[in-house]
């Protein structure tokens, strides 16, 4: 599984993101690219800024869902999307794609460190899982519009 704390795997989703552009066409799904562009920033923002929480996540998503962040397997087209992660507002293209590619680039360097929170929904998370969704979320998205 690749993994957005790799090079390898930074590079790929650079070198996705800048084949994006205002007019890029989503293959499912409602939202237009700088909806996408702006919805994928919040995990990373979650990541990147790292709080304790006193959250124990949700025991049914935990158990059947959290794999499936950081596995293989592609997730499907049309997943549910957390309300308020859904943009429901129109966003401006080059604004939220700017504020997306510098949250990649910071959590790219963040490959070092070593104590990482749980996630507030799905709760514990390895360094090398907390990659591996960031990358499997934005792969997610980048081949929602085609990339």
């Amino acid at each position: 599984m690749k993994s957005l704390l790799t090079n390898e795997g930074h590079q790929d989703i650079k070198s996705r993101l800048e084949k994006l552009n205002e007019n890029s066409e989503r293959q499912w799904g409602k939202m237009t690219v700088g909806q996408m562009a702006w919805h994928c920033q919040y995990p990373l923002k979650l990541a990147i800024e790292n709080r304790e929480n006193s959250s124990k996540g949700n025991w049914l998503i935990k158990t059947f869902f959290k794999k499936s962040l950081y596995n293989d397997k592609p997730w499907r087209k049309n997943l549910p999307t957390a309300p308020q992660l859904k943009a429901k507002k129109p966003k401006e293209f080059q604004a939220e794609f700017d504020k997306l590619k510098t949250l990649v680039d910071e959590f790219a360097k963040l490959n070092l460190r070593e104590n990482w929170y749980p996630h507030p929904s799905f709760g514990e998370f390895t360094k090398e899982q907390w990659g591996q969704l960031e990358y499997k979320h934005l792969d997610h998205h980048l081949k929602q519009f085609g990339v």
